[in-house]
């Protein structure tokens, strides 16, 4: 087996011809090693999805290539489709199955028989838990439970690629809590490639082992979801609860600091010590302003309840990054 289970060369996507042609997907490169989660970031209409069309075979690409395990999407379909496990936006589902009629047909479609299909289905059920609602009709299920069924069958033949579209969208804290331990178990044996397109950036820095972000069809960022955040111009910013006597111009006191770029106003509460002052002290270029602060504080003698240095913020990242289209 290739040691690259997903690699794009170029690949790129026009729906229609001529001047009122759209260009979806616009030469996109990158390949996926056995072990990696994959966050696939991107506004609406970025390209997220028919780019996952077209790895898993269910659009054909204008130019370039999609391989999955070694198999060309265009030359061995059948193969690709073999070794992905594919939950599509929505999860589309046949309405008037039951999620154990569901999976047996998938099963089913799948090649398998016998005992061998039994283990898998209700392997798939414990994963997702769906005890509860096997004999129920699909359409009946709610939004969170049909993306479980989904799921379930996405992970059916223990597939070495394994791609979701919004897998959480409409499920409750706990049951996000379950998918996203799930995804950290299948990905965590080494031997599986996970990519999910997700609007939830928490979801990727939760999960994810590295990230694409994707506008207008063109890749513009790929890293780490730490190496994002720390793009973000709150990295190594400093947000600090306090309470300073009466009088004190604290903001211009943290804006004297060397490498302190602003100083943001987070709100005032009173207490019975005085009126306590919560701010987020935002460093020039990523600058550790921790120890200045902190050094800062002891010299006045204030009162610190809290303080708490950043990371960066991918949302602040994703935004920046989507709005311009920068590259790396």
């Amino acid at each position: 087996m290739t040691n690259r289970l997903i690699e794009l060369d170029r690949l790129t996507k026009r729906f229609g011809s001529g001047s009122g042609s759209i260009l979806a997907v616009d030469g996109v490169s990158f390949s996926i090693a056995p072990g990696e989660v994959l966050g696939f970031l991107g506004p609406n209409g970025a390209g997220k999805s028919t780019t996952m069309k077209m790895i898993t075979g269910y659009l054909a690409p204008t130019s370039g290539s999609a391989k999955v395990c070694g198999f060309d999407v265009g030359e061995s379909p059948l193969d690709v489709k073999a070794r992905i496990g594919y939950l599509p936006e929505g999860a589309p589902a046949y309405a008037d199955m039951t999620p154990e009629s569901f999976l047996d047909f998938c099963a089913r479609a799948r090649g398998m028989s016998g005992s061998a299909k039994r283990g898998a289905i209700d392997k798939a059920i414990s994963r997702t838990s769906l005890q509860g609602v096997l004999r129920q009709p699909i359409d009946t299920l709610s939004k969170g439970f049909k993306r479980r069924v989904g799921l379930a069958q996405a992970i059916l033949h223990e597939p070495p690629v394994l791609i979701m579209d919004e897998p959480t969208d409409g499920l409750d804290p706990n049951q996000k809590f379950e998918v996203r331990r799930l995804i950290r178990e299948l990905a965590g044996q080494g031997e599986r490639a996970i990519v999910l397109s997700t609007h939830i950036l928490e979801e990727v820095e939760a999960v994810c082992t590295r990230a694409i972000v994707i506008a207008k069809g063109k890749v513009v960022a790929d890293a780490t979801p730490i190496e994002l955040a720390a793009r973000s111009r709150y990295h190594n910013a400093v947000t600090v609860s306090l309470v300073p006597p009466a009088g004190t111009a604290i903001f211009e006191e943290f804006q004297k600091l060397a490498g302190v770029a602003s100083v943001e106003d987070l709100g005032r509460a009173t207490t019975s010590e005085g009126v306590r002052v919560t701010c987020t002290v935002i460093p020039s270029r990523g600058k550790d302003i921790a120890p200045a602060i902190t050094q800062l504080v002891r010299s006045k003698n204030w009162r610190v309840d809290q303080m708490r240095t950043e990371g960066g913020r991918l949302d602040d990242v994703f935004r920046e990054l989507t709005s311009t289209g920068a590259k790396n």
